[in-house]
Formats: structure tokens, sequence, C-alpha cells
């Protein structure tokens, strides 16, 4: 028999419920206000006393409103039919609700149960399987969309019987498995699973060490990140977090593309809503959206949703994971779902920690970057979940909790940087504060050796030198003037401004400029790292600004024009040519 209670207290969303039986925490229960039952979840038990923190507006609730349990978690819906789909943080389809405005306790079915499915059996009868083995596919959207053994199943089991091709909707039974004990179970196209409890159907979970293109150069070429890897991206307002996210986005070799809007104000999630069906993939040709899913959660949303949406997005990359595809998820923005949990701390009068942010952020969001990961299958096959979040540090303070806790546990940082957004170098990561620790893997740099070149890290740790080097003298010119530095310094300053206008800065509203291939990447890394090399002869600091300057404008247009096309090698010899005529010999 179902658990009920009664509210006994309500703090905004912090309701507190006297139970009459037995509740389990992060359980789901429906409290009725008026006729509507609204959603929570259980975040703390003491004694008779269950505190939930409900995922809608509490307005109009009263004492001795009723509440009944559910016996389960907050749990999504999996099965084909996610992709191209908006949903909110509870996985409920927004396409399908109606009016302007959300109506409080509106809850919709996320999958379509009237849709036939092409089904194509991947097992035979009498075949031994466990949880996450796949049984059978059918084509979502282009992608071959696995179906597995339900990942709550424990043990072995045998397919007594499987449906052979044909159409079916995701109701309909399409295997019964035997378990150990000789009990018959039916399968459907979809399962259910808890957003907090990870999904470990896998035989392991290396390091991760292949390299994950994204067509950003000052991504890939100076801090790459990895297939299976963790980013972040902090910044200010107006840095350019969005463009970068949606350049990744577009451009990343990843076969599922999973957007999390977490507490964003509504202006820029409409922008996703508006602009992401609009985007062509450069892979296909066709609609990005096509194997994209949205999950959107607003500012003024209830603060409790945004917890949960980053979870359901990161349960369903794990679960497309698990069908042996390499899937980005963005989140955007961390700093929004931690600002959830400190508020739902506060109201549970817990002892604040920094910022009177949670004591236990740290490991709040170090179990989550966690959760993503390269994956050896059951199988034999290999699947990934690539996480980047960003981070909105208030006044663009880097050394607030969220950002502080991301960097112990992401292996790349990406740090947006307002000086260089004013100066419009976009994009605006800052090269010298921004890391990548896959650099340091041996595992990624025999990856690297073998598939680009063995002197390819060597030549990135050079330019980070030179930048950093570059940063010196600009202030030592800034303090002491043009004349007062030697002219080497000057050199050595433009051979610095030379990498950031070539590598580091890149044309998203360029067709050509916006995605640049990894052979591409490596030709004009060996370029400039040659011209770095290179000594010069100069009497002035003028001749050597005006000597650069032509060269950094040739470059500028090599990187407009298509690569090894007749213009490209035409604009290469322009820098053959200059080259010779100042190179000391």
């Amino acid at each position: 028999m179902a658990t009920k209670g009664i509210v006994k207290g309500i703090v905004s969303n912090l309701v507190t419920v006297e139970v009459d039986g037995p509740v389990s925490q992060n359980e789901i229960c429906y409290i009725s206000v008026g006729g509507v039952k609204l959603m929570a979840e259980v975040i703390k038990v003491i004694g008779k006393n269950a505190f939930v923190q409900v995922f809608e507006s509490t307005r109009g609730m009263r004492v001795g409103d009723e509440a009944e349990f559910e016996g389960h978690m907050l749990e999504v819906t999996l099965g084909p039919g996610m992709l191209s789909r908006n949903y909110d943080g509870l996985q409920n389809d927004l396409d399908k609700m109606e009016g302007v405005f959300l109506r409080r306790g509106e809850y919709t079915f996320p999958l379509d149960n009237d849709k036939l499915w092409d089904f194509k059996p991947l097992a035979n009868a009498g075949d031994k399987v466990a949880a996450g083995d796949w049984l059978g596919e059918v084509d979502e959207n282009f992608q071959p969309h696995k179906i597995m053994v339900p990942f709550t199943f424990k043990g072995e089991y045998t397919i007594k019987s499987l449906k052979e091709a044909g159409q079916y909707t995701i109701n309909e039974v399409i295997a019964i498995l035997t378990d150990e004990a000789g009990k018959d179970v039916e399968v459907t196209m979809i399962q259910r699973w808890p957003v907090k409890r990870a999904i470990t159907c896998y035989k392991e979970k290396p390091r991760p060490y292949k390299l994950l293109e994204t067509g950003v150069r000052t991504i890939d070429t100076v801090n790459p990140i990895v297939e299976g890897g963790t980013g972040f991206i902090p910044g200010p307002f107006g840095t350019g977090k969005t463009v970068l996210q949606h350049a990744i986005s577009k451009q990343a070799e990843a076969d599922i593309v999973i957007i999390a809007a977490c507490g964003e104000r509504a202006n820029e999630v409409v922008e996703i809503f508006t602009e992401f069906p609009e985007l062509v993939d450069p892979h296909t040709g066709r609609k990005l959206m096509e194997r994209t899913i949205i999950i959107a959660n607003t500012s003024n949303m209830p603060v409790a949703a945004r917890e949960a949406s980053v979870y359901t997005a990161m349960t369903i990359a794990e679960y497309y994971r698990s069908m042996g595809l390499k899937v980005l998820l963005m989140a955007d923005s961390t700093s929004r779902w931690a600002q959830a949990l400190r508020e739902m701390s506060n109201r549970l009068e817990e002892l604040p920690g920094p910022d009177a942010f949670p004591m236990d952020l740290s490991a709040i969001v170090a179990n989550f970057y966690a959760r993503a990961g390269y994956v050896h299958l059951n199988n034999g096959q290999t699947g990934s979940v690539t996480f980047i979040g960003t981070v909105s540090p208030a006044g663009g303070n880097l050394k607030e909790p969220v950002t502080e806790n991301t960097k112990k546990v992401a292996r790349c940082f990406y740090a947006l940087e307002q000086e260089r957004a004013d100066r419009k170098r976009y994009p605006a990561v800052n090269p010298i504060d921004s890391y990548s620790k896959y650099l340091e893997y041996p595992e990624f740099q025999e990856y690297i050796a073998k598939h680009i070149s063995p002197t390819w890290i060597d030549k990135v740790n050079e330019i980070k030198t030179r930048m950093l080097r570059g940063k010196e003298i600009s202030e030592q010119i800034n303090i002491l003037g043009d004349d007062g530095v030697p002219v080497e310094y000057h050199v050595t300053f433009w051979k610095s401004e030379l990498i950031d206008f070539v590598i580091l800065q890149q044309d998203a509203f360029d067709a050509i400029d916006a995605v640049t291939s990894l052979a591409r990447q490596e030709f004009m890394l060996d370029k400039v790292v040659k011209i770095c090399h290179t000594e010069f002869k100069f009497d002035t600091f003028l001749e050597v600004m005006d000597y650069f300057k032509q060269m950094i404008n040739i470059f500028k247009q090599m990187n407009y024009s298509e690569y090894e096309s007749e213009q490209f090698k035409k604009f290469n010899d322009q820098l053959d040519a200059l080259l010779a005529e100042r190179a000391d010999k």
C-alpha cells in the first residue's frame, strides 16, 4: 500500500510532510493542491517528517493538503523517439503542452505511443543476455537506436522469444526473457531509470584518450578535449559562451548532441529553440536538430526543476552511450544548478559552505562529472559521453566556489576573458589561464603521435610558452613605452600576436573559417612555429610592427580560403616570399 502524508509546513518550494509509512531518500510524491497534483522529491527524512522539494510553484498550498508517495525515485522514460524533442527538466514533452504559458501540474508523456518503428532483431532465441545487451534496433532519425535488456535487470537471462523484423509500437512486447529462477519477463522498447543513479551496464571505463575534433582551433590545437572527456567554460556575461557552445555542438565529431539549458534566461532558451532547428549539420547536410535533444529549464522556473534537468540530460546521454554512440552533452549553466542546490540547502538550514553553497558542493559536482566517460560495452563496442558545462561566475570572478570546485574535476578549462571579448578576439578563451590535462596523459600523447605527429604536443607547449612571453613583454612595453624595450622584444611580442591572430582567433560566422580540419590545423601550426623559429633583421620597432601586420593579414586571408585551393596556395606563396625578404640567413 502506498505511503500517504499530510503537509505540515511550507517554505517556498520546501514542504514538510508528515507520513504514515516508510519513505526513502529521493522518492517521488505528488501533493494535491486545489485538485492539481504537484510533483515533489524527498530530500531529507527525520522521523515521521519527510522534507520534499516541489518542482512547481507552491502558491496556494495549505497545511493539511494530502501527499501520496510513488515508491520510486525521479525517473526518465528511455526509448526510441527522443531525438529532435524539446523537454523540460522532468522530461515533459514541451511540444505537447498547450498555450503560451506552462500550466502547473501538467505532465506529458515524453514519447509517441502510436508511432510504428521498423524493428530489426540483433539477437536470437536461446542467447544468454544481461542488462544493457542489445536485443534489436530501430532507425531513429538515421541513428541506429538499440533496444536493450532493461538496465534494472540483475543477473543473466535467456531469450525465450524475440519478435522478428517488422513494425511495432514502443509498448508492444518485443522479447520474453527467462531469468535464472525460470521466471519469464516481458521486454518492450521502453524502460525507466532513476536520474540520480549512473547507468553502469558496461564492461570497463578506461581513461579516455581519443581526440574529439571540434573544428575550433583554440580547443583542438591548444587545449584539446577527448572523446568521453570533461571540460567547462567559465566566463562573464557577453564573452561568447553560447556562441562557443553552438560551434562545438554543430561541429564536434559526435553522433548525438544533448543541450541542457539549466536555469538560463528565458530569451536565451528561446534562441536555442529557434536557432537549433535552423542549423545545418556539416557532417550530414541535414538539420542538426535531427540528432539533438534539448532539455530546457529557464531561470523563472522553480529552482528545484533546475537540479533535475542536468541529471535528466546526463541519464539520457548514458542511455545513448550504451548503444555504442558518441554523445556530446552541453550544460548551460551549471552555476544555476549550483544556485538551486544552495537555495534548497539554505531552506533546510544546513551549515553553509563558502558563499552559502552546500558544504558538499565539491562532492556533488565531482559525482556528476564522473558520470561522463569512455566505456567498453559488454559486446566489445565502445561508447562515450563527453560533457562540457558552462559556468557563469558573478562579476566574472573565477575564484568563486562553483568555478573552483569544477576546476578540481573537469580535465579541460576554457576561461573566457572579458578583455579579449572587448578587443573582439573571439573565441575569447584566455590562452594562458586555460588548460587541458589530457596533454599530460601518456595514452593521449601516444594517440596524437600516431594519428597526427610525434612533434605535435611539443609545438603546442611551445606556442603556449610564446604566448606567455608575449604577454610579459606587452606589459613591459605598456610601462616603458615602445622605445624603452629592445627591438628583439618587439619581435618576440609580435610572434605571440601572430599565434593569437592565426591560431587562437576564429570567425564563427564564416563558412570556411568556422570549422577547421585537423589536417589544416597541423599545416597552420607548422607554418606558424617555423616563423617563430626564424630570426629576423629589423632596425626599429615600427619595421617590426608593419612587417608582422602584413604577415598576419596574409594568414587571415588563408584562413578564409578553402584548404589547399588555388587561392590558399597563392597566399602561402606570398607568405614564403615575405619571409624571404626579412629572414636573417
